[in-house]
């Protein structure tokens, strides 16, 4: 555990000292983003900041390397090919940052990274479905493109509000650490050096290392390349432990063990999954391309129901928090206890959510949208 508390140390140190270079260069080089109908921002922010997070995930890959215990998952390829294809996607979002590229070129770069991930060993091997299930070999590489172009699609999504993006990853990558941690502990011998552990450990620090930077009012946005970057770090944790667990180290329950190593994954993202499956069906039914932009996002929602910044994001990690550490706690504890957690806290959620906008500030209007995205208060 000693290890991993440095790895995240040293991503944290890293991404939050990276930053106030990466903002010199985005506004040396016009990297802002502007204002437009569907923002929240009311002036142009500079991003660049995925650069930074790149820069503090290096910085930790290359400290584990060098670790007494860590450095034994360097054994295959597998966090060489992470931290490649992580390069190339935060490569092609700060060109993106810089230039805007059009929706195919950033689509093509993931499809890049995703091939390099694959390719190095981070991938779908079999599935847990109630036993180790084997498919063919396309069938699971297909599957795993998949994942890593949702992953990354959802985050960029969900990068709506300042500290937003970051703060859910890092409620994402703290309950996939937990997780994957215990199930690593399980082996026989138990092992909990592994490559989904030290993902999710070094995505958390960078997370954390960023965010004094981007919380509301923010100095820098992450930018696609930041939320493409992490987005292929949640992917890559997720398909390390979802594609190398075997149920009966999840629960003894027979039921549970079926349910559980499928079930937890797609809770610990459930918020950026959410929201890019709402994004895709409300496009697509109006004819548009799912990647035309809108202002129907959930966060969006939140501010229209009356929740200011601020509050709008504090109330939408607490639901990405209940929903992942609620999920891992049916790993951790027995049903019955974490059912009764999960319900208490998800009361909570409904009633501040529901609640707290009775209490804005009087004659506080909040920014509305209408269908197509534009401001109705500007």
């Amino acid at each position: 555990m000693r290890e991993y508390l440095l790895v995240v140390l040293v991503a944290l140190a890293t991404t939050y000292l990276c930053v106030p270079a990466m903002r010199a260069i985005a506004v040396r080089t016009g990297a802002y983003t502007p204002v437009r109908s569907r923002d929240v921002h009311t002036v142009p922010i500079p991003r660049l900041g995925g650069v930074a997070i790149l820069m503090g995930y290096a910085a930790a890959t290359l400290l584990a390397w060098r670790l007494p215990f860590l450095s034994q998952v360097f054994e295959t390829r597998e966090l060489v090919g992470v931290l490649g294809a992580g390069a190339v996607v935060c490569l092609v979002g700060a060109i993106d940052d810089v230039r805007d590229l059009d929706p195919a070129t950033k689509m093509g770069g993931q499809l890049v990274a995703a091939g390099i991930m694959a390719f190095s060993g981070v991938q779908f091997f079999s599935l847990p479905l109630g036993v180790v299930t084997v498919l063919p070999a396309p069938i699971l590489v297909i599957l795993t493109i998949f994942v890593v172009v949702l992953a990354t699609n959802a985050v960029n999504f969900i990068d709506g509000l300042d500290g937003l993006a970051a703060g859910t990853v890092a409620i994402a990558a703290g309950s996939f650490f937990v997780y994957s941690y215990l199930i690593s502990a399980s082996y026989n011998p138990p092992n909990v050096f592994s490559s989904a552990t030290f993902i999710s450990a070094a995505m958390l620090g960078c997370c954390l290392g960023f965010l004094p930077h981007n919380f509301f009012p923010a100095r820098l946005f992450m930018g696609d390349s930041g939320a493409l970057l992490l987005g292929l770090l949640l992917a890559a944790a997720t398909i390390s432990t979802t594609g190398a667990v075997n149920p009966s180290q999840v629960s003894d329950n027979p039921v549970a063990a079926t349910i559980l190593p499928l079930l937890v994954p797609i809770a610990i993202m459930l918020l950026p999954l959410l929201d890019v499956l709402f994004a895709v069906v409300r496009r697509t039914a109006r004819g548009q391309s799912p990647f035309h932009p809108d202002a129907q996002h959930l966060h969006h929602r939140m501010l229209r129901i009356g929740h200011g910044h601020r509050r709008a994001v504090l109330l939408l990690w607490w639901w990405a928090f209940v929903v992942a550490a609620g999920s891992v706690s049916f790993v951790i504890m027995p049903a019955e206890l974490a059912s009764v957690g999960v319900l208490a806290l998800l009361a909570v959620a409904v009633v501040l959510t529901a609640w707290l906008p009775r209490f804005s500030r009087p004659g506080h209007r909040p920014k509305t949208f209408d269908r197509h995205g534009r401001r109705l208060d500007a």
